[in-house]
Protein backbone atom coordinates (compact mmCIF):
# COMPACT_ATOMS: atom_id res chain seq x y z
CA UNK A 1 0.00 0.00 0.00
CA UNK A 2 1.50 3.33 -1.04
CA UNK A 3 1.39 6.35 1.20
CA UNK A 4 -0.66 8.22 -1.36
CA UNK A 5 -3.32 5.50 -1.30
CA UNK A 6 -3.89 5.75 2.44
CA UNK A 7 -7.14 7.21 3.75
CA UNK A 8 -8.97 7.08 7.07
CA UNK A 9 -11.32 4.35 5.95
CA UNK A 10 -8.43 2.15 4.80
CA UNK A 11 -6.63 2.73 8.08
CA UNK A 12 -9.69 1.58 10.00
CA UNK A 13 -10.19 -1.49 7.82
CA UNK A 14 -6.56 -2.59 8.17
CA UNK A 15 -6.40 -2.08 11.94
CA UNK A 16 -6.21 -5.06 14.26
CA UNK A 17 -9.37 -6.53 15.78
CA UNK A 18 -8.73 -4.99 19.20
CA UNK A 19 -8.09 -1.54 17.72
CA UNK A 20 -11.29 -1.86 15.68
CA UNK A 21 -13.15 -2.70 18.90
CA UNK A 22 -11.69 0.40 20.58
CA UNK A 23 -12.76 2.53 17.62
CA UNK A 24 -16.26 1.07 17.77
CA UNK A 25 -16.52 1.93 21.47
CA UNK A 26 -15.34 5.48 20.80
CA UNK A 27 -17.79 5.83 17.91
CA UNK A 28 -20.62 4.74 20.22
CA UNK A 29 -19.45 7.26 22.83
CA UNK A 30 -19.48 9.99 20.18
CA UNK A 31 -22.97 9.18 18.89
CA UNK A 32 -24.41 8.99 22.43
CA UNK A 33 -22.70 12.25 23.37
CA UNK A 34 -24.11 14.12 20.38
CA UNK A 35 -27.57 12.75 21.13
CA UNK A 36 -27.32 14.08 24.69
CA UNK A 37 -25.87 17.40 23.47
CA UNK A 38 -28.80 18.07 21.13
CA UNK A 39 -31.34 16.95 23.74
CA UNK A 40 -29.80 19.12 26.46
CA UNK A 41 -29.73 22.11 24.13
CA UNK A 42 -33.46 21.78 23.54
CA UNK A 43 -34.24 21.06 27.19
CA UNK A 44 -32.32 24.02 28.60
CA UNK A 45 -33.56 26.39 25.93
CA UNK A 46 -37.13 25.34 26.76
CA UNK A 47 -36.48 25.80 30.49
CA UNK A 48 -35.10 29.33 30.06
CA UNK A 49 -37.80 30.36 27.59
CA UNK A 50 -40.51 28.93 29.84
CA UNK A 51 -39.07 30.74 32.86
CA UNK A 52 -39.07 34.06 31.00
CA UNK A 53 -42.64 33.64 29.75
CA UNK A 54 -44.03 32.49 33.10
CA UNK A 55 -42.31 35.20 35.12
CA UNK A 56 -43.67 37.78 32.70
CA UNK A 57 -47.21 36.56 33.41
CA UNK A 58 -46.51 36.14 37.12
CA UNK A 59 -45.25 39.70 37.59
CA UNK A 60 -47.93 41.24 35.38
CA UNK A 61 -50.25 41.32 38.39
CA UNK A 62 -52.30 38.26 37.51
CA UNK A 63 -54.36 36.69 40.27
CA UNK A 64 -52.43 33.77 41.75
CA UNK A 65 -55.46 31.49 41.91
CA UNK A 66 -56.29 32.23 38.28
CA UNK A 67 -52.68 31.64 37.27
CA UNK A 68 -52.71 28.35 39.18
CA UNK A 69 -55.86 27.23 37.34
CA UNK A 70 -54.25 28.21 34.04
CA UNK A 71 -51.13 26.18 34.75
CA UNK A 72 -52.95 23.09 35.96
CA UNK A 73 -55.69 23.32 33.34
CA UNK A 74 -53.39 22.80 30.37
CA UNK A 75 -52.83 19.17 31.24
CA UNK A 76 -49.62 17.23 30.76
CA UNK A 77 -46.53 17.31 32.92
CA UNK A 78 -45.77 20.64 34.58
CA UNK A 79 -42.07 21.47 34.69
CA UNK A 80 -39.68 24.34 35.24
CA UNK A 81 -40.72 27.42 37.16
CA UNK A 82 -44.36 26.58 36.50
CA UNK A 83 -43.85 23.30 38.38
CA UNK A 84 -42.32 25.12 41.34
CA UNK A 85 -45.17 27.63 41.40
CA UNK A 86 -47.78 24.88 41.08
CA UNK A 87 -46.28 22.82 43.92
CA UNK A 88 -45.97 25.80 46.26
CA UNK A 89 -49.40 27.25 45.63
CA UNK A 90 -51.09 23.84 45.79
CA UNK A 91 -49.57 23.12 49.19
CA UNK A 92 -50.34 26.65 50.40
CA UNK A 93 -54.01 26.31 49.37
CA UNK A 94 -54.24 22.84 50.92
CA UNK A 95 -52.84 24.01 54.25
CA UNK A 96 -55.02 27.12 54.20
CA UNK A 97 -58.17 24.99 54.07
CA UNK A 98 -57.31 23.47 57.44
CA UNK A 99 -58.54 25.29 60.51
CA UNK A 100 -56.14 26.73 63.04
CA UNK A 101 -53.05 26.67 60.85
CA UNK A 102 -50.73 29.57 61.68
CA UNK A 103 -49.04 31.65 58.92
CA UNK A 104 -45.62 30.17 59.65
CA UNK A 105 -46.86 26.63 59.04
CA UNK A 106 -48.55 27.74 55.82
CA UNK A 107 -45.33 29.25 54.53
CA UNK A 108 -43.07 26.38 55.60
CA UNK A 109 -45.31 23.84 53.90
CA UNK A 110 -45.29 25.79 50.65
CA UNK A 111 -41.53 26.25 50.80
CA UNK A 112 -40.95 22.52 51.34
CA UNK A 113 -43.13 21.70 48.34
CA UNK A 114 -41.25 24.22 46.18
CA UNK A 115 -37.85 22.89 47.28
CA UNK A 116 -38.89 19.35 46.38
CA UNK A 117 -40.17 20.50 42.96
CA UNK A 118 -37.01 22.53 42.39
CA UNK A 119 -34.73 19.61 43.28
CA UNK A 120 -36.66 17.31 40.98
CA UNK A 121 -36.41 19.80 38.12
CA UNK A 122 -32.66 20.37 38.58
CA UNK A 123 -32.10 16.61 38.66
CA UNK A 124 -33.97 16.34 35.37
CA UNK A 125 -31.87 19.08 33.76
CA UNK A 126 -28.63 17.56 35.06
CA UNK A 127 -29.49 14.10 33.76
CA UNK A 128 -26.77 12.55 31.53
CA UNK A 129 -24.35 15.43 32.12
CA UNK A 130 -22.22 12.98 34.08
CA UNK A 131 -22.01 10.80 30.97
CA UNK A 132 -20.64 13.74 28.98
CA UNK A 133 -18.06 14.38 31.70
CA UNK A 134 -16.99 10.73 31.67
CA UNK A 135 -16.73 10.63 27.88
CA UNK A 136 -14.67 13.81 27.92
CA UNK A 137 -12.25 12.44 30.50
CA UNK A 138 -11.81 8.78 29.50
CA UNK A 139 -12.12 8.83 25.69
CA UNK A 140 -8.52 10.02 25.10
CA UNK A 141 -7.25 7.20 27.30
CA UNK A 142 -9.42 4.62 25.55
CA UNK A 143 -8.06 5.83 22.21
CA UNK A 144 -4.52 5.76 23.60
CA UNK A 145 -5.05 2.17 24.71
CA UNK A 146 -5.95 1.20 21.14
CA UNK A 147 -2.94 3.09 19.82
CA UNK A 148 -0.50 1.43 22.21
CA UNK A 149 -1.86 -1.99 21.38
CA UNK A 150 -1.70 -1.28 17.64
CA UNK A 151 1.90 -0.08 17.86
CA UNK A 152 2.86 -3.16 19.85
CA UNK A 153 1.37 -5.37 17.13
CA UNK A 154 3.24 -3.39 14.46
CA UNK A 155 6.59 -3.83 16.19
CA UNK A 156 5.95 -7.51 16.79
CA UNK A 157 5.40 -7.88 13.06
CA UNK A 158 8.92 -6.58 12.48
CA UNK A 159 10.30 -9.74 14.04
CA UNK A 160 9.33 -11.67 10.92
CA UNK A 161 11.12 -9.24 8.59
CA UNK A 162 14.78 -9.58 7.71
CA UNK A 163 15.13 -5.85 7.14
CA UNK A 164 13.06 -3.34 9.18
CA UNK A 165 12.39 0.02 7.60
CA UNK A 166 10.13 3.00 8.29
CA UNK A 167 8.05 2.04 5.27
CA UNK A 168 7.31 -1.36 6.78
CA UNK A 169 6.19 -0.08 10.19
CA UNK A 170 4.61 3.27 9.28
CA UNK A 171 1.26 1.90 7.98
CA UNK A 172 0.67 -0.10 11.16
CA UNK A 173 1.50 2.88 13.37
CA UNK A 174 -0.78 5.12 11.29
CA UNK A 175 -3.63 2.65 11.73
CA UNK A 176 -3.08 2.61 15.49
CA UNK A 177 -2.96 6.41 15.74
CA UNK A 178 -6.47 6.64 14.30
CA UNK A 179 -7.72 5.35 17.67
CA UNK A 180 -6.11 8.31 19.44
CA UNK A 181 -7.67 10.70 16.94
CA UNK A 182 -11.10 9.15 17.46
CA UNK A 183 -10.64 9.43 21.22
CA UNK A 184 -10.06 13.17 20.87
CA UNK A 185 -12.97 13.52 18.45
CA UNK A 186 -15.26 11.94 21.05
CA UNK A 187 -13.76 13.79 24.03
CA UNK A 188 -13.61 17.39 22.81
CA UNK A 189 -17.35 17.95 22.08
CA UNK A 190 -18.34 16.08 25.24
CA UNK A 191 -16.05 18.20 27.44
CA UNK A 192 -17.20 21.43 25.80
CA UNK A 193 -20.88 20.50 26.15
CA UNK A 194 -20.47 19.42 29.78
CA UNK A 195 -18.89 22.74 30.77
CA UNK A 196 -21.39 24.78 28.78
CA UNK A 197 -24.50 22.96 29.97
CA UNK A 198 -23.32 22.75 33.58
CA UNK A 199 -23.07 26.55 33.60
CA UNK A 200 -26.53 26.84 32.06
CA UNK A 201 -28.01 24.50 34.67
CA UNK A 202 -26.46 26.68 37.39
CA UNK A 203 -28.06 29.75 35.81
CA UNK A 204 -31.44 28.01 35.72
CA UNK A 205 -31.01 26.89 39.35
CA UNK A 206 -30.30 30.50 40.34
CA UNK A 207 -33.49 31.59 38.57
CA UNK A 208 -35.40 28.93 40.48
CA UNK A 209 -33.90 30.01 43.82
CA UNK A 210 -34.75 33.64 43.15
CA UNK A 211 -38.32 32.83 42.16
CA UNK A 212 -38.80 30.59 45.20
CA UNK A 213 -37.66 33.38 47.53
CA UNK A 214 -39.84 36.00 45.85
CA UNK A 215 -42.89 33.77 45.74
CA UNK A 216 -42.35 32.84 49.40
CA UNK A 217 -42.44 36.53 50.29
CA UNK A 218 -45.76 36.92 48.46
CA UNK A 219 -47.24 33.88 50.18
CA UNK A 220 -46.02 35.15 53.53
CA UNK A 221 -47.88 38.42 53.06
CA UNK A 222 -51.03 36.57 52.02
CA UNK A 223 -50.81 34.25 55.00
CA UNK A 224 -50.60 37.16 57.44
CA UNK A 225 -53.39 39.07 55.73
CA UNK A 226 -55.74 36.11 55.92
CA UNK A 227 -54.69 35.42 59.49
Amino acid sequence: MNAGDLNIWQLVLHASLFVKFVMLVLLAFSFLSWGIIFRKHTMLKTALTGANEFEERFWSGADLAALFREVTGRGGQISGIEGIFEAGFREFARQRQRRGVDPRTLLEGAQRAMRVAQTREIDRLEGNLEFLANVGSISPYVGLLGTVYGIMISFQGLATLKEATIASVAPGISEALVATAMGLIAAIPASWAYNRYSNKVERVATRFDTFTEEFSAILQRQAHVED
